[in-house]
């Protein structure tokens, strides 16, 4: 039942057309952009490439695009349309009915990230192979963690807040989130605070494992106490309709 749904839930993802656009299209364009503009500040370009520095942080992005936003506008309008309450009347029990879509979620970020590594090791990037098991431990922890904060998004509040708040989110995460720009970049305490945003450890987990082979555990910490506290407080507020 579990790979039904997931499959189910993956193909609704992939044909839709605002979804692609959300998970890969724009992550994509940033990556190829970013890559070979000189437009961001870094700070730690001395003994890297652009596309390099950049890389980690995209795949950061697409995490939170796909397990996330897409996720909570997803489960808002389901809510809205009855699905979740037609889904509830038959033998799925409602914990499958989450874990569904984030089986869903890991699909569409494994896709992710293949399309995306491809086209940045055609622009030059070369990874530190002693980092790249624990980047693929990162990415699974956090598309968890912020599939979690998806479902308490999108399950507890109305479709077109849901729809509101989880771009205004993406944006904001974007850019002073950590992902986009580096902590050390931010003035004063905003960059220590930043690392204690789910995007922020994710981005800076993924650059320290794929740049320098590092294992950093912090990250691992910061995703993980979010991802609990969010599924905990999402089995109290999430509604069917």
């Amino acid at each position: 039942m579990l790979l039904t749904h997931a499959r189910l839930e993956t193909s609704l993802t992939l044909r839709h057309g605002e979804q692609i656009l959300l998970t890969l299209l724009i992550p994509l364009a940033l990556l190829v952009g970013l890559s070979l503009l000189d437009v961001l500040p870094t700070g730690e370009l001395d003994s890297l490439s652009k596309v390099d520095w950049m890389t980690p942080r995209i795949l950061a992005l697409a995490v939170l695009s796909s397990a996330f936003t897409g996720q909570a506008i997803a489960l808002g309008f389901d809510r809205r349309y009855g699905v979740l309450k037609r889904l509830s009347a038959t033998a799925l029990p409602r914990w499958l009915l989450v874990a569904g879509r984030l089986v869903a979620a890991l699909v569409v970020v494994t896709l992710q990230v293949l399309v995306l590594g491809a086209v940045a090791a055609l622009l030059g990037w070369s990874p530190s192979a002693s980092g790249i098991a624990f980047a693929i431990v990162l990415l699974v922890l956090g598309t968890l963690c912020f599939g979690a904060l998806g479902v308490l998004l999108g399950g507890s509040l109305r479709p077109e807040l849901v729809l509101a708040l989880a771009n205004i989110v993406w944006f904001v995460l974007l850019l002073a989130g950590g992902i986009l720009l580096a902590p050390s970049a931010l003035p004063g305490v905003a960059g220590d605070l930043v690392l204690l945003l789910p995007s922020g450890a994710l981005a800076e987990g993924l650059r320290a494992a794929l740049t320098e082979g590092t294992v950093t555990w912090g990250p691992v910490a910061t995703l993980a106490v979010w991802g609990v506290a969010a599924a905990a407080l999402a089995t109290r507020t999430t509604r069917l309709t």
